[in-house]
Order: C-alpha cells, then structure tokens, then sequence
C-alpha cells in the first residue's frame, strides 16, 4: 500500500532528561547543524508522502510552533492538539488523532531522529493485518532503554523495562497505528501506549500489535551528552567545521571555542574558553569565562538541580565528556 499521508509527531514531552537546556527549549526545538529537530523529522515525513501533520504540545509550546508554524515551508499542512494537563503517549494520540485523516498514520517520537524507510514498513504493515506496528532495531542498550520482545511470527509478546536483561529489540521511535487502536482510551485520561494501551489492545486482539525489524540508524537527543553529539555528527555530515552559530549569537574574536553549540542570542565575552558545551537561548558568558563539558541557560530564577550550580546569573550543569563515555 502506499504510506500513510497523516503523521502524528510526539512533541508534549517535559524533556525532564535534557535539563536545563529544556527551560529554554521544548526538546523537538532544539538545533542541529542549523535546522530544529522537529523541522528535521517533518521534512523526512514530507520525503515519504506525507502531506498532514499533527504536532501535540504542552511544554513550551511556543519554541515548537516557532519552528513549524503551519508547515508550508516544508510541505506539510501543521496542525496542533493542546495538552493541558499533558495526557502521555496514548492520551495524546487518542486527542490528535482526531484532527488528521484516514483511518492510519505514522506516530513519530519528537525527541529522535531515524533515516527509516518509511515505504518499508507501510509495506509490511499492510500485509500483515496489525492495528500497530513498530519499527525495531537490534541495537538495544539495556541501560538506557526498554526493549521489544517479539514472538516466532512477528507479534509483540511483550515489553521490557530499561534495565531488564535479555533479548530485546529497540523501538527506533517510529510506528503506524489504525486509529482503533485507541478507540478504548477515555478522551482526556493520560495514559501512556506501551504501558497501557497496548498491552490491553494484545490482550483483546492477540497480534494485533507487530514489530518490523530493520538496520535504520537512530539518534538520540534525549540528554544533554545526547545533544552534543548529534548536533556535532550532524555539523560534520553537513560539511561544516563547527556548528553553526545562532540566530543574533556573537562570540569575542579572542574567545575560542570547541566541540560547543550556541542557541540564538547567546553572547560570548573575551578570552572565554568552551569546550564540549552548550549554550541555551539568550546566555551571555562574561569575559574570561571557562568552562568545559557543561550545558549552560540563562539562571531566570531557575532553582539549581543537584549536580547544577549557578555562576554569573548562568544555570550550569555538567555534560558527561568524552573521557566518561
């Protein structure tokens, strides 16, 4: 069948794990190598046929909306399901789904990123009958993230929690969905798919939820470590020497600066050093500033976290270098 022209993308999160460049930003605004992460994932849609989008939003709704407006641009009509509270990934699509057409569509996570063949698994989708199907990979980290165990046929046999042992497949971030798979979900109840709704839609339907194995690559921006890396790999795929700089964002030409990224607005005094750093919307680094390995945002009466200090009115929390890694 041809793919799916709808797509819901997944862009409500708190983005609790990417803290405190998550003040300033919603997760899918971040930049890499000059492009947010959620005009990335539209114009992959758009790539594939998809010409309807649904954004769902809820923390800082306006970073995200800045970015995509009504989609034009990217050739894909935008539209957005407000969450207030913030309903989960299965309250959430039960609300968005009903502003996109057709009876399926893509469900695409807003925090990563995937060169999945989207034809591919339309293709596999359809002959196999499912009401959900879930792109996998074999590259699981066990510690980061929770697995997909498949049965002999394809069927999803169950879900493994982040540090559970055992064979797992990944969910890469991407699924199609018959929109009667939350037909069951209260308007307005939060509830999340993996937890909830799919392990009750197996139980009433056996099969009705599959797994689709592929080698697609996958990224994750889900830490700041996460972000730096992507947005550096990125950067370089891009040709460029270093990312580019944001929007309005000055650096001091005896400032030097590597492995960092610089958000819009951000200003940069004399002989400041940055490495391996990133730096939110509107921070201003004072002169002979030096830091290493840290995410920086404007303080803005932000309390500290543990592990977060602030210094020159700058929230500041360390990234996870190189050498840790």
């Amino acid at each position: 069948m041809p793919c799916p022209d709808a797509a819901l993308v997944l862009t409500a999160g708190l983005g609790t794990r990417l803290r405190p460049l998550s003040h300033v930003r919603a997760k899918p605004a971040v930049p890499l190598a000059g492009e947010a992460l959620v005009r990335r994932i539209l114009r992959w849609l758009s790539r594939y046929g998809v010409r309807h989008a649904v954004l769902n939003l809820h923390h800082r709704p306006e970073t995200i909306a800045a970015e995509t407006g009504d989609g034009s641009d990217l050739g894909v009509a935008v539209r957005y399901s407000w969450e207030q509270p913030i309903l989960g990934s299965g309250g959430g699509p039960r609300r968005a789904l009903s502003l996109l057409p057709g009876e399926s569509c893509f469900i695409v996570n807003g925090d990563t990123l995937t060169d999945l063949n989207l034809h591919a698994l339309a293709q596999a989708h359809d002959a196999s009958g499912a009401l959900v199907t879930l792109a996998l990979s074999g590259d699981r980290d066990p510690a980061r993230y929770g697995g997909v165990a498949l049965d002999g046929g394809g069927a999803v046999a169950g879900f493994v929690p982040r540090g559970a042992p055992g064979p797992a497949l990944h969910f890469v971030g991407v699924q199609i969905v018959h929109r009667a798979a939350f037909a069951a979900v209260d308007e307005g109840a939060a509830c999340e798919s993996f937890r909830d709704v799919y392990p009750a839609l197996m139980a009433r339907q056996p099969g009705s939820v599959r797994g689709w194995v592929s080698e697609a690559e996958f990224w994750d921006v889900g830490t700041p470590a996460d972000y730096l890396r992507a947005a550096l790999s990125f950067a370089r795929q891009a040709g460029l020497a270093a990312p580019p700089l944001g929007n309005g964002s000055t650096v001091h030409p005896t400032s030097r600066l590597v492995d960092t990224v610089l958000w819009d607005g951000v200003t940069v005094g004399a002989e400041c050093e940055l490495v391996g750093c990133v730096v939110g919307d509107g921070a201003r680094i004072p002169a002979g500033a030096r830091f290493r390995h840290s995410a920086i945002v404007p303080a803005d009466g932000h309390a500290p976290a543990p592990g977060e200090r602030v210094i020159d009115r700058l929230l500041v929390s360390p990234i996870e270098s190189a050498d840790d890694r």
